[in-house]
């Protein structure tokens, strides 16, 4: 739907009146304040990567550990895979994208058609930024840990906490209507519009990445230069293929241990949910609730709410579009926070490394289970959200139709 934006006032936001989705925002320092909290997190990373993270000691045997040792550690042990895993979402991704914040709200000297592309990745990876997430498996694996010895933080570990915080405020400064604008004007619109009809109606459509007014039938943005439609093709089916995988693997990844514990020789074997029964029977019942919230319902439900949002999308069904939108908002924002449980393994894999005397290694249930996340995260990137606003469009159609 066209919304006329008004200029706003310094500390004011623009929202949809219809969805609710946060348009615009009028900050303080546009260019400065995401440059600020992107270079400090940069800095936290930095130290964070040079002392030690956590320590365990267990009658005596003291273990240690630094971020950059975790994933070296999985990759000596042929675990590689949670190790890509951890250098992809916890590291790589994260600091990529402070630095092209830094880059670009600075304006430095480059190319345009790369400030472009820059700008592209940005805020496609901004979801795969799972530091925070990564830190809530820490503090789930401190909870585990406490059972077997005494736990203690190292010199980083407040760095990291710093670098959580000042990431996540360096997205939140960072208004993207603004930092378009900023990189290249938003192309002139020569139909003649009018607020608060939708945009289909009147021959227009919003291009997803870097929201410039374009008509309907151009695929491709003159700004951005993204190629784009107004539905994305083959969204449903795609939708569904990466859905019905993530069911197939989500049942082995139940059913298939996560994690093994050595312990004086002995082998013992932990399924997701014997982890949870674990943690509830030793009395940590919120660390217990939020592990099955995480690795069990939200997975269960995410799967069901992508399949309900499909079927509302192909079938003629009463629910409202604004109900439907909501429960794709959920989707979208819940759906990485199941990474914790794979986090959590990360961490124990690193960690208690004490010989025979007691060892901890992931096991393929914990790859299956990564998957199953990232394979549901791909199938709510790939679900077109506006097919769920065409019922409220068509319904408008007819009541102009009525009237006229």
């Amino acid at each position: 739907m066209l919304v006329a934006v008004p200029n706003l006032e310094q500390g004011n936001k623009a929202a949809c009146p219809r969805c609710e989705t946060l348009l615009t925002a009028k900050w303080k320092e546009p260019r400065n304040q995401p440059t600020g909290y992107a270079a400090s997190a940069l800095l936290m990373l930095f130290l964070a990567s040079l002392f030690p993270f956590v320590s365990m000691n267990i009658a005596g045997i003291v273990s240690e550990i630094s971020l950059p040792q975790i994933p070296k550690v999985m990759f000596s042990e042929d675990y590689s895979s949670i190790a890509v895993f951890f250098l992809i979402f916890v590291q790589l991704v994260p600091a990529f994208c402070m630095v092209v914040i830094i880059l670009l709200c600075q304006n430095i000297k480059m190319a345009r058609r790369l400030k472009i592309e820059l700008a592209r990745i940005l805020f496609q990876m901004k979801t795969w930024c799972m530091a925070e997430i990564f830190l809530a498996g820490v503090l789930v694996s401190f909870v585990k840990l406490m059972a077997y010895g005494d736990i203690g933080i190292g010199l980083s570990f407040l760095p990291y906490c710093l670098f959580c915080l000042f990431q996540v405020r360096a997205f939140q400064c960072l208004d993207r209507h603004w930092f378009w604008n900023e990189i290249e004007p938003a192309p002139e619109v020569c139909i003649p519009l009018q607020a608060g009809k939708p945009g289909l109606v009147q021959g227009v459509r919003l291009c997803q990445c870097c929201t410039a007014i374009l008509p309907a039938q151009q695929p491709q943005c003159s700004r951005c230069h993204t190629t784009g439609h107004a539905r994305r093709r083959h969204s449903l089916q795609y939708t569904m293929a990466l859905l019905i995988t993530s069911v197939i693997l989500y049942i082995p990844a139940n059913l298939l241990p996560v994690m093994v514990t050595q312990a004086l020789s002995s082998h013992i074997n932990s399924t997701i949910l014997e982890g949870i029964i674990l943690l509830w029977s030793t009395g940590s019942y919120p660390v217990a609730m939020v592990i099955f919230i995480a690795s069990i319902m939200v997975p269960i439900l995410k799967m069901l709410a992508i399949s309900w949002l499909c079927w509302d999308a192909k079938s003629q069904s009463s629910h409202d579009s604004e109900t439907m939108h909501f429960i794709y908002e959920m989707v979208e924002f819940v759906g990485r926070w199941s990474m914790i449980d794979v986090f959590v393994i990360a961490v124990l894999s690193a960690l208690v490394r004490m010989g025979q005397f007691m060892s901890v290694y992931p096991a393929t249930g914990a790859v299956l289970f990564a998957l199953v996340v990232i394979l549901t995260m791909f199938a709510s990137i790939t679900f077109d959200p506006r097919l769920t606003w065409d019922k409220a469009n068509h319904k408008f159609e007819l009541q102009k139709n009525e009237e006229s």
